[in-house]
């Protein structure tokens, strides 16, 4: 079956042309004329668009307020979101980008072009289901009973660490739990390092939202599982500030990465609101999890 795509589009000459560009490229095409439209024909669909493209300038909900929307049910935040808009000012595609939107592509655009950003995107989403699929398996076959990721002799050497962007200094170890000192390697340096894989990965500019990796840190011989995040500061010179929570531990299985992140998540939440972050609380909330059998 070919690909279903949904375009959002308020003008119906340029809502006609994507469709026969679409539709002759091998494309299922479905359209709304809003995102108010879009949300009602998305509730009807029997299986999820392959991607999303909408314009931003629209009627009753516009393509920011349409995204929004989606992006926080868990019933399509996952679909590919293009922008495709008139709207090509450097400070509006940040914006964009800043949002989470997956691309952004400019009026007038070429048809080649769209079609290759289009292409790319649907494969990258299928390539990910495989991996995801293929580890759900090997977790369904794994016989979990008893088995633990740290024995209660290695509970010590699980670390929680906040790291900070510094538009001077780069990332920063703004505080860890336990403290530096009692471990053969600087917490510091394995800061800096977990938070530049990050960035190497995603970019900062892509970085605008929760976002967690399972990494092996070969030069200490520990496993980290860090999440991405950051919140809106004008003092920033990219007027937000990015900064980064980890644990570093002997072993953590993807499992766990899975309910670490939940963790993580909600200590994100204290440092957005600007509360005093406890890493200890927090750190203990790990503990449990690594030491305790599933």
């Amino acid at each position: 079956m070919n690909p279903l795509i949904l375009v959002v589009e308020d003008n119906e000459d340029i809502l006609f042309n994507l469709k026969l560009i679409l539709e002759s490229n091998n494309y299922q095409v479905i359209t709304a004329k809003n995102g108010k439209e879009a949300i009602d024909v998305l509730s009807k669909l029997k299986e999820n668009p392959e991607i999303i493209l909408s314009d931003i300038m629209m009627p009753e909900l516009d393509g920011y307020d349409f995204f929004k929307t989606i992006s926080e049910d868990p019933r399509w935040g996952h679909i590919p979101f293009l922008f495709l808009t008139a709207k090509a000012s450097p400070k509006d595609i940040r914006f964009g980008k800043m949002l989470g939107v997956d691309d952004y592509i400019t009026k007038p655009f070429k048809e080649q072009d769209l079609l290759a950003v289009i292409s790319g995107k649907i494969t990258r989403k299928k390539r990910i289901n495989s991996i995801n699929k293929e580890i759900e398996e090997m977790l369904l076959s794994l016989n979990k009973e008893g088995i633990q990721s740290i024995s209660e002799e290695d509970k010590g050497q699980v670390i929680l660490i906040s790291v900070f962007w510094d538009d001077h200094m780069g990332p920063t170890v703004r505080d860890c739990f336990p403290r530096e000192g009692r471990f053969p390697f600087s917490i510091n340096q394995v800061g800096q390092q977990l938070f530049q894989a990050t960035v190497s990965i995603y970019g900062h500019e892509l970085i605008t939202k929760a976002e967690g990796m399972l990494l092996n840190i070969e030069n200490i011989s520990r496993n980290g599982y860090i999440l991405f995040d950051s919140y809106p500061d004008p003092t920033a010179r990219s007027k937000k500030r990015e900064y980064m929570l980890g644990v570093i531990a002997p072993k953590i299985s993807y499992f766990n990465s899975l309910k670490i992140k939940e963790i993580l998540k909600e200590a994100s939440k204290q440092i957005q609101a600007r509360n005093q972050l406890d890493l200890a609380v927090f750190r203990e909330k790990i503990l449990n999890l690594l030491s305790t059998p599933f």
